[in-house]
């Protein structure tokens, strides 16, 4: 219920959808897959991903600005308080320009849930699940799973492992993975659309929120494969914020649904 409601304020705030170019989507098929977390009431059973299609690349500090310019309630002077903490597009030049701390190609970070799901939501878009995230995250350039490889998890591990707090690379450098989507490593973390829902207790089974009960089986999750550290590090920090928390380092891109 608590994530409706949420879902239905921002769907009011997001206002008329963006003009101009959009971003590319790569879509992807779907299928079975095998989640590194698992889910109480599922066990090891594979989950089913339906087919989406994802932003290919992070959303940028441009594309941001175009959505601010024309939806003036997000902008960091105007979001009402609920919708993002203080630190949220901190590091722009102002409320309507981006700076030197925040060129154009560069991903955009210091972006509340509710902001980014209200751009998504502008885009005709919304922001993707876990599963969705993961199972796209999941390949390498020339594998569309390969989490069984430790030079890959290792590689992974290597980027949260670095200090943070430098300047951020533009968006779209990397080579694109099996599916053909870019940065979903190594670049910044991301939003999903249910964070909230990630880690759960026993008490929350009786708070009556059918959509954590619909993610999580009305369970608790715990790791299905110990060796998927860089998987538990994502869980641990968005289950940490709350829908307006902000963070240097912390970005989102948009999913759609497919036929």
């Amino acid at each position: 219920m608590r994530r409706l409601l949420a879902l239905s304020l921002v769907c009011l705030l997001a206002g008329p959808a963006i003009a101009g170019e959009q971003p590319a989507y790569v879509r992807l098929p779907g299928g079975s897959f095998r989640s590194a977390l698992r889910y109480e009431d599922i066990a090891d059973a594979p989950l089913r991903v339906r087919p989406f299609a994802l932003m290919r690349r992070p959303v940028t500090n441009a594309e941001f600005l175009a959505f601010v310019k024309t939806h003036p309630q997000w902008r960091r002077d105007r979001v009402a308080t609920v919708f993002a903490d203080g630190r949220y597009l901190s590091h722009w030049g102002g409320p309507v320009a981006l700076g030197a701390n925040a060129l154009p190609a560069q991903p955009v970070t210091r972006v509340s849930w509710f902001a980014a799901e209200a751009y998504c939501r502008a885009r005709g878009a919304r922001l993707p699940d876990w599963t969705e995230w993961e199972y796209a995250a999941a390949a390498d350039e020339t594998r569309r799973d390969a989490r069984a490889d430790p030079a890959w998890r290792e590689r992974i591990l290597a980027w949260y492992s670095r200090p943070s707090g430098g300047p951020l690379p533009r968006a779209g450098l990397q080579a694109p993975n099996a599916w053909g989507v870019q940065d979903l490593h190594g670049l910044v973390w991301e939003w999903t659309g249910d964070f909230s829902a990630l880690l759960v207790t026993g008490d929350n089974r009786n708070q009556g929120d059918a959509e954590t009960a619909k993610f999580c089986g009305a369970g608790a999750l715990s790791m299905n494969d110990r060796d998927h550290y860089a998987v538990l590090m994502r869980v641990a920090l968005l289950s940490s914020l709350g829908a307006d928390s902000t963070t240097t380092s912390l970005g989102f891109r948009c999913a759609k649904d497919v036929p």
